[in-house]
């Protein structure tokens, strides 16, 4: 009997502690992470769920709630704690920060399960349901550098329309010219 069984605390199998190590792991390195019901979804339905989140980036994960508890506080992540209840879901985003509330979020509206998403956590800070929802409604990242980098095009183009224009002006001016004189000159001839 070891130390730890002998005052009472459990014993963790090794294959459980690399369990734990490896979500840890995980939650270390995330960018977001959304906590999810899986009840009710058939085997075809979590697969087809599994696939969106991957085509997405987003691991998902089937949880034990005692070793997320566990890797959460080796992460420094225990503010969750309070939504792992019952059989518990994580998808896990290390890149864009709103794809797995996106996915979740838009499969849920789909299958009308709006009781699906429990929470989550974004950049070290906890999200209530709602919230999750406000995460799933932005622009992925690469809508929103497109949309940046539109705002920085706009002032370039109107300089160079503005620096074009003058040179325009003066070729039309000259076409102008041009046919008034080529047009008086060619009924002065008739």
């Amino acid at each position: 009997m070891t130390e730890e069984s002998r005052h009472g605390a459990a014993v963790i199998p090794e294959a459980k502690q690399r369990q734990v190590a490896e979500l840890a792991e995980k939650l270390g390195r995330m960018r977001s992470a959304v906590l999810s019901d899986y009840r009710g979804l058939s085997v075809a339905r979590l697969e087809e769920l599994r696939a969106s989140l991957r085509a997405a980036g987003v691991d998902y994960l089937v949880l034990k709630n005692t070793l997320a508890r566990r890797a959460g506080k080796q992460a420094g992540l225990t503010e969750f704690n309070t939504q792992l209840v019952g059989p518990t879901a994580i998808a896990i985003s290390y890149e864009d920060i709103s794809a797995p509330a996106r996915v979740l979020i838009d499969y849920a509206r789909a299958n009308r399960r709006t009781d699906m998403v429990r929470g989550g956590i974004a950049e070290g800070q906890v999200l209530s349901p709602g919230e999750v929802r406000q995460l799933a409604d932005l622009p992925s990242r690469e809508v929103l550098i497109a949309q940046l980098l539109g705002v920085l095009e706009a002032p370039i183009s109107q300089l160079a329309g503005l620096l074009d224009a003058p040179g325009r002006d003066l070729v039309g001016l000259l076409d102008a010219q041009e046919q008034a004189l080529g047009g008086s000159a060619g009924s002065a001839a008739a």
